[in-house]
């Protein structure tokens, strides 16, 4: 009878991967995101459409803070879920 020898997991650096991928996306869109909501509102008028319109732009400057509570209590309930399922 043979044995099959697996060096290393797969589905190990997959995650890593991704995992990777994910944070590194979310770095790359938090100036982005910083410079749109806060740093564009103290730029001069401009002349192009797009910035006019960002620097302009009332929703996303307090949409995203007033996200923050809603998030907390996801993550409570999330924890107390899966708290309640591994006692049950």
């Amino acid at each position: 009878m043979e044995t099959m020898v697996v060096y290393g997991d797969c589905r190990s650096r997959t995650t890593t991967f991704w995992g990777l991928l994910l944070v590194g996306i979310g770095t790359l869109i938090l100036p982005g995101f910083l410079f749109t909501a806060f740093m564009s509102k103290l730029l001069p008028p401009s002349n192009y459409p797009l910035i006019a319109a960002i620097r302009n732009d009332r929703y996303y400057c307090y949409l995203v803070p007033l996200t923050l509570p809603i998030l907390v209590i996801a993550v409570y309930f999330h924890w107390l879920s899966m708290k309640l399922f591994k006692h049950a």
